[in-house]
């Protein structure tokens, strides 16, 4: 069997992550816009370069390489009518819908998509990649991510909120009949 290896980056830094809001299909900040150059060297060999459908994952991927197929199942967690908000905000106007959404993982106080239903979404795009043997990088957001981690380790939907994802911040996974996490020390190279 061969192995399937799949990279998950974080898209770069964007106002709405400085501003400690919920995104909106807002551009990268313009600083990283101009790392095209200095970023993604160790993956230019990848079998396929995936990102989500938002402008921000799309801008990331293209640091990484030309032509990214945008994948549905790399969006973000759709948030409904809290996009653009900030923690702060919610905290003044729906203290108790942002607890529920907090300590419930089906709760959709939103109107959106819940983070069970995120993470089964992305635990179903994970088994879709189990046949597809290589290298594949794919650019998307802090809550797929931590989906994917929570898929992959068997973590309860209670351990969502514990992960913190950095812009840029990777997440090696691979598939050889179980999916495992690949953590790298120091010196060694992203596989290419």
């Amino acid at each position: 069997m061969q192995t399937t290896r799949l990279t998950l980056i974080c898209h770069a830094r964007t106002i709405a992550q400085k501003q400690a809001r919920f995104g909106l299909d807002e551009a990268l900040d313009a600083d990283w816009l101009e790392r095209r150059g200095q970023v993604g060297q160790g993956y230019r060999n990848v079998r396929q370069l995936l990102c989500g459908p938002e402008l921000r994952t799309r801008q990331t991927a293209a640091l990484f390489g030309d032509e990214p197929l945008v994948d549905p199942a790399l969006a973000d967690c759709d948030l409904g009518r809290w996009r653009g908000l900030s923690i702060d905000e919610l905290l003044k106007v729906e203290p108790q819908a942002l607890q529920t959404w907090l300590d419930e993982a089906e709760a959709t106080p939103h109107g959106g998509e819940s983070i069970a239903q995120l993470c089964r979404r992305v635990g179903d795009w994970l088994t879709r990649l189990e046949t597809r043997p290589g290298h594949l990088l794919a650019v998307t957001h802090p809550f797929v991510i931590r989906a994917a981690l929570m898929s992959v380790l068997g973590c309860p939907t209670a351990t969502f909120n514990r992960i913190d994802v950095e812009p840029l911040s990777t997440l090696e996974l691979r598939f050889n009949g179980v999916w495992r996490l690949r953590a790298q020390g120091p010196g060694q190279e992203s596989p290419r």
